[in-house]
C-alpha cells in the first residue's frame, strides 16, 4: 500500500485486502444482508458518542459507522455493481441537484421552504408523482420516529392541526379512550388504544418541533442513571434491592433527581 494513499482510497485498499484470499475469513464471509445489523448498531453508538460530548469518542464512532458503507461498496465492487467512487459521485450529484438555491438560480425564503422543495425534487427524481403523500418513510424505523415522520408528511399536504391546544386535546381524548379500554379488560382493545395514545404524543412532539424519539431516549437515560444511584446507595448499606422497601427506594430516587438539578 502506498504511503501516499489517503482517505477513501486507503480504506478501500485495506478493505479489499481483508476480503481477498489470505485476508480475514470473517470479513470475506460478509454479505449485504449479514451486515444490516451492524449498520444500526454503529448508528446508535454514534448517537451515544454525541451525547458523551467527547470529540475523540465521536471521531472513533464515526469511523466505525463509515466502515459500513465501505464494506458494502467493496462487496458491490466484487459483483461489478458499483464502486465507492460511484457512491460518492451519486451523493455529490444529488446534493447539487437538491440544492438549486445554492448551486442554481432558485430563491427560497427559509429552511421550511427548502424542506418542501427538497421533497418536490425527490418525488420528481423517483417518479413518485402519483404515489401516496406518506411514501418514503422506511418501514424499519423505530415506531416513535416513524410516527413522527408519518405525521410530518401528512402535515405537508395540509392534514394537520392549527394550534397546539388542539393537539393536546387529541392526546387527552386518546388517554380517556385508553382508560376506558383498560377498564373493559379487553387486551386487544387496550393495545390498540395505547398505540393511538403513543401516536398522538408523537404527533404532539412533531407539532412542537421536538424529536419524540430523542426525548424518550433521554428519559430512559435519566431513569437508568437514577436507578443506578438507588442501587449503589442500597448496596452501600449492605442490602440488596429485594431487601429495600419501595419507600426507601423512592427516597433515594428523589435524592438522585435533586442531584441532577444541582449540577
Amino acid at each position: 500500500m502506498s504511503d501516499q494513499q489517503t482517505g477513501f482510497n486507503r480504506i478501500m485498499t485495506i478493505m479489499r485486502q481483508l476480503r481477498a484470499p489470505g485476508g480475514c475469513p470473517w470479513d470475506a464471509e460478509q454479505t449485504h444482508e449479514s451486515l444490516k445489523r451492524y449498520l444500526l448498531e454503529e448508528t446508535y453508538e454514534v448517537m451515544e458518542a454525541i451525547d458523551s460530548g467527547s470529540d475523540d469518542h465521536l471521531k472513533e464512532e464515526l469511523g466505525d459507522l463509515l466502515l459500513q458503507p465501505v464494506f458494502h461498496a467493496a462487496i458491490a465492487e466484487e459483483r461489478g455493481a458499483f464502486t465507492m467512487d460511484d457512491v460518492l459521485s451519486t451523493l455529490a450529484d444529488k446534493l447539487i441537484r437538491r440544492h438549486p438555491h445554492v448551486f442554481g438560480d432558485l430563491e427560497i425564503r427559509d429552511s421550511q421552504a427548502q424542506i418542501e422543495n427538497w421533497e418536490k425534487i425527490k418525488k420528481t427524481e423517483k417518479g413518485e408523482g402519483r404515489r401516496s403523500a406518506l411514501s418514503g418513510v422506511p418501514p424499519q424505523l423505530p415506531a416513535l420516529l416513524k410516527a413522527q415522520k408519518i405525521t410530518e408528511k401528512a402535515s405537508r399536504v395540509g392534514f394537520d392541526w392549527d394550534h397546539v391546544d388542539q393537539v393536546m386535546a387529541k392526546v387527552m381524548e386518546e388517554l380517556h379512550e385508553f382508560e376506558e379500554a383498560l377498564a373493559s379488560g379487553n387486551q386487544e382493545h387496550t393495545e390498540a388504544e395505547l398505540g393511538d395514545l403513543l401516536f398522538a404524543i408523537a404527533n404532539l412532539g412533531r407539532f412542537l418541533a421536538l424529536d419524540t424519539e430523542e426525548a424518550l431516549r433521554k428519559t430512559i437515560n435519566r431513569f437508568q442513571k437514577r436507578f443506578s444511584h438507588v442501587e449503589e446507595q442500597i448496596h452501600q448499606r449492605g442490602l440488596s434491592l429485594h431487601d429495600a422497601t419501595l419507600e426507601e427506594m423512592d427516597l433515594l430516587w428523589n435524592e438522585a433527581k435533586r442531584k441532577e438539578r444541582d449540577i
